[in-house]
């Protein structure tokens, strides 16, 4: 793990199931992340879209669901269009906590994924994992 890891932790009042569920339901992403063209499965390529008004639709973020552990760890390969299909790696753990989850997420290779571009990306990708935990954190309860 480098300095450029993302990580990030935060605790909900729900069930690692319930959580599970919107990690990996497509239309359940779509509540706190982004909607996804299919359910997430292991050793599958996985598109977060969004739809234009016409109906079409635009691949946010993409890549390989590498490892499903029902309801304890998710791993994907993950990229976004400024990395120019680059991939990256997340990696979500569940952990029953106090009646609830510790949700926790690691982001990396965004450093190497990124070159001169990193600092710009880390600091965006950073920013929007805020964002979309705190929507899950709403979702979920």
């Amino acid at each position: 793990m480098s300095e450029t890891t993302i990580n990030k932790t935060i605790f909900v009042a729900a069930s690692r199931e319930t959580v599970w569920a919107y990690l990996t339901d497509k239309d359940k992403l779509g509540i706190w992340f982004h909607p996804a063209e299919s359910d997430l499965a292991e050793g599958q390529d996985y598109a977060l879209i969004e739809k234009a008004d016409d109906g079409s639709t635009t691949r946010i973020c993409w890549g390989t669901v590498t490892q499903m552990n029902k309801p304890s760890t998710l791993t994907y390969t993950f990229t976004v269009k400024p990395l120019n299909s680059a991939m990256t790696t997340v990696y979500w753990t569940l952990d029953e906590a106090a009646g609830g989850t510790r949700v926790t997420l690691r982001h990396e290779g965004i450093a190497d994924a990124a070159g001169q571009a990193a600092l710009g990306l880390l600091m965006a990708l950073d920013g929007g994992w805020d964002k979309h935990f705190a929507s899950l954190r709403k979702a979920v309860a």
